[in-house]
């Protein structure tokens, strides 16, 4: 695209939940607003503009600029400010802790944003729009015959609980381990499935999990299982019972969304914006994180009642489907953009 009416920058090679986020959005977005994304580590098949066409681009049109980084906004200003393009600044935050000086400067300047959750709005010291993450509802969706993909994948019967995404201390893996050991003393039909990456920084962390499980001799029930590309996860979902996502720290999270929409009930911890998701004890349940005991009495209430257990699965659908649909979230964004782009 070479000259759209929004940008959305991404300034970070490495995967991550905003590079995620735009690849999402903006295949989507492009049917109702010319949108492109600049930057690092973007798939190939989105809408995309050179980093290096940005400062050569007309003065003429007003464009909307979409930061989600602190290096985004700042790039942004500089493009305004010095390059003299003509663009409203908007921000999306997703981080859950008080702000630094620098960031509140850059957030100060910015001329509107967007919170993905009640939660993280109240960290803002100015008014912003919150807006959901959402997801894709035919990407993730509920098993036709759950038995069969789990023989697919040579996977075991009775039931099946996940914790998936990156392995480290913040995302709560080890709380999951010690659950499913727990869950393992209580329900002779339980297994456990931990899939993700681990970088080279938390391998340590990783090898001490696989070995506790292994003391606790219980090798064949909580698996370890390497991590999927993207266009394979969502089977991985559909064969669970039960999501557990443990984690200490999230900016949003979209690990419960994604077991849900596969008809998945969920506990999980109270960080990111579980709490605005899982909203129901007909949905799943809510604790404290980092309180082991806490998750697992959880998890065994849900285990222990099969029939309320699939009740819940289904529920979890319907509520995805009411409230988290990714084009909604797409179209809000839009309504947003033109707003800012009629605001001359």
């Amino acid at each position: 695209m070479s000259d759209p009416r929004v940008i959305a920058p991404n300034l970070k090679r490495r995967l991550s939940g905003v590079t995620a986020t735009i690849a999402r959005l903006v295949p989507l977005q492009v049917q109702w607003i010319d949108i492109a994304a600049t930057g690092l580590g973007l798939p190939s098949d989105i809408p995309h503009i050179p980093l290096g066409r940005l400062p050569f681009l007309s003065r003429k049109p007003l464009r909307v600029w979409h930061a989600r980084r602190n290096t985004e906004m700042l790039l942004g200003l500089i493009l305004r400010n010095v390059f003299r393009l003509r663009l409203k600044l908007l921000f999306t935050s997703a981080s859950q802790r008080a702000h630094t000086g620098y960031t509140k400067w850059l957030i100060d300047r910015m001329d509107a944003v967007v919170a993905t959750s009640r939660k993280t709005a109240r960290y803002l010291e100015r008014d912003a729009q919150v807006i959901m993450h959402g997801i894709n509802l035919q990407d993730f969706t509920p098993p036709k015959e759950k038995a069969a993909v789990r023989q697919r994948l040579g996977l075991p019967d009775g039931l099946l609980l996940g914790c998936y995404g990156r392995i480290r201390h913040q995302k709560g893996t080890d709380a999951f381990v010690d659950t499913m050991i727990d869950l393992c003393g209580r329900f002779d039909d339980v297994h456990g499935i931990i899939m993700g990456r681990a970088t080279e920084k938390h391998a340590v962390f990783l090898a001490e999990l696989k070995d506790k499980v292994t003391k606790e001799g219980l090798s064949d029930r909580i698996l370890f299982k390497p991590e999927v590309t993207v266009d394979q996860i969502a089977e991985w979902y559909q064969v669970l019972d039960l999501f557990i996502a443990p984690q200490r720290w999230e900016g949003f999270g979209l690990t419960p969304l994604e077991a849900m929409a596969c008809g998945v009930p969920v506990v999980a911890t109270d960080v990111g914006a579980f709490s605005e998701i899982v909203t129901d004890p007909s949905l799943g349940r809510v604790v404290k994180p980092g309180d082991i005991p806490a998750l697992a009495n959880a998890a065994a209430e849900m285990l222990s009642d099969r029939d309320s257990l699939a009740r819940s699965g289904t529920a979890a659908r319907a509520h995805v489907e009411r409230n988290f649909d990714i084009n909604g979230e797409a179209k809000t964004l839009v309504a947003l953009y033109e707003r800012l782009l009629s605001d001359a």
